[in-house]
């Protein structure tokens, strides 16, 4: 059984910095790729960031320059770095993981404030 721990979320204000992080454990062998997807209320799933096991990356054009993907494989671990969040921000956000199956993290709220 995989389980993914997600941590980090909360309130901010506009402008402000969190970090979220996402552990993968139980029988999870060769992870390839581990990402983040958020999503606001009333709308749909949208992706985030990526990264691969070489730690090539990928952004969504709203939060590039802004927001840091990296990962700690010898953990299963990703993380997101966020900076200068803005309201728009404001969603549940997911961590997903790709190995033979994708798993997904239970959620974890970030909430902007203006």
């Amino acid at each position: 059984q995989v389980q993914l721990v997600e941590s980090g979320g909360g309130l901010v204000q506009a402008g402000g910095s969190l970090r979220l992080s996402c552990a993968a454990s139980g029988s999870i062998f060769r992870i390839n790729f581990m990402g983040w997807y958020r999503q606001a209320p009333g709308k749909q799933r949208e992706f985030v960031a990526l990264i691969s096991s070489a730690g090539t990356t990928n952004y969504a054009n709203s939060v590039k320059d802004r927001f840091t993907i990296s990962r700690d494989n010898a953990k299963n671990t990703v993380y997101l770095q966020m900076n200068s969040l803005k309201p728009e921000d404001t969603a549940v956000y997911y961590c997903n993981v790709q190995s033979i199956k994708e798993y997904w993290g239970q959620g974890t709220q970030v909430t902007v404030s203006a």
